[in-house]
């Protein structure tokens, strides 16, 4: 019979929890991994942050097969919590221990392994994981494995390593289609002085932009929040990119909106032309 514990790992980062935190998270590990359905519990890399950073959260991807229980037996089990509250689909939970945020992700492993072999498979269903994206691999490759029951997690990652050249050129292909889409919102939004649709087409524009640039590298997305620091590192860039993208960031007050549209359509070509 195989003794069921939390294990702490150090592969795939090079950072820690603090103290407090861990401790959380070993009282969090210890009561999922009473539920038999329970594959792996992953730590997320926003729980590695300084405690007062804004973007601070313990957040942990619970691997499941089969049935959990519901949000209030769950919601029992947890540690003494405030503002507790559980997503209509009944699979994330947050709530605060303490000052420390929490939030608890239950992912279907039946659905991830579906989104993989579409992956593998970069055939005509590769469409299905455009809206979506790919931060759902990005967060089982650059994991914190907290606990595991078998070596689904391992197999999953030797699995996502071993993708086609074509599912990375098809993917680029959606986003670069969805960065020209958006381009050209963004100078309609101009021309027609629409403020709404001006900051939903700049930000969407950046977004496709910079996930163009991931697949042209061969990565994953990271989340957005990890896009302005880990865009400007990648192997394979258009000249001047950095730049043009630090400017494009700058608050209007700074640079306006019609050069803001100029400088997305060098942006845009210099991507293109990779």
């Amino acid at each position: 019979m195989q003794i069921l514990r939390p294990v702490y790992y150090t592969i795939n980062m090079k950072y820690t929890m603090k103290p407090k935190v861990r401790e959380l998270a070993d009282k969090l590990v210890k009561i999922l991994s009473a539920i038999d359905a329970v594959e792996c519990m992953c730590l997320n890399e926003a729980a590695v942050t300084d405690t007062l950073d804004p973007y601070f959260a313990l957040i942990l991807d619970v691997y499941f097969r089969g049935e959990i229980p519901n949000s209030t037996a769950r919601a029992a089990s947890y540690p003494a919590h405030s503002v507790f509250e559980s997503s209509p689909t009944g699979l994330k939970d947050r709530f605060m221990v303490g000052e420390l945020p929490v939030r608890i992700e239950f992912k279907r492993i039946e659905r991830i392994e579906e989104l993989a072999d579409i992956a593998l498979r970069s055939g005509s269903e590769l469409w299905k994981i455009r809206d979506s994206g790919t931060y759902v691999f990005y967060r089982i490759v650059n994991c914190k494995p907290l606990f595991q029951r078998g070596d689904w997690l391992a197999g999953m990652t030797e699995k996502l390593s071993g993708l086609s050249d074509g599912f990375w050129v098809q993917m680029r292909s959606f986003y670069q289609s969805s960065m020209e889409h958006y381009l050209t919102d963004l100078g309609a939004a101009i021309m027609q002085e629409d403020p709404f649709n001006y900051m939903i087409s700049a930000a969407n524009f950046i977004k496709y932009a910079c996930a163009v640039l991931f697949m042209e590298n061969g990565e994953f997305e990271p989340s957005h929040r990890g896009f302005l620091t880990r865009v400007p590192s990648l192997k394979t860039l258009p000249n001047e990119f950095t730049t043009r993208f630090e400017s494009f960031l700058r608050p209007d007050s700074e640079l306006p909106p019609a050069r803001k549209y100029e400088i997305a359509k060098l942006i845009a070509r210099s991507i293109i032309g990779l």
